[in-house]
């Protein structure tokens, strides 16, 4: 009977200290798993924030390069109406002229 107790303390032993390796390493793939999401976020984050930055620049450039090209047409619309008032400012004056003193 003896034998038989020590056999069962023997196992409950066996068993609690496996228990305790079980718990663990459980412990430690759930630090691993924290830090592995911990990582993954970062990494997340850290691409996110790259894109938006290459697409804060993209958008920047086409913006710039629009801006450019209106004002350049509007510095071409400027010179035309310069050399039309150039041309023709007499004949502007005279049909205003003409404009305001009719009845």
């Amino acid at each position: 009977m003896d034998k038989l107790i020590e056999k069962i303390s023997e196992i409950e032993a066996s068993a609690s200290s496996i228990m305790e390796g079980v718990n663990d390493r459980k412990t430690a793939l759930e630090e691993e798993m924290e830090q592995k999401t911990a990582d993954f976020d970062a990494q997340l984050e850290a691409d996110k924030a790259k894109k938006l930055d290459e697409l804060r620049s993209s958008l920047e450039a086409d913006l710039k390069l629009r801006l450019d090209r209106q004002q350049q047409k509007a510095q071409k619309a400027l010179q035309s109406l310069n050399a039309s008032y150039d041309l023709h400012h007499k004949e502007y004056a005279t049909r205003l002229f003409q404009e305001m003193i009719k009845e």
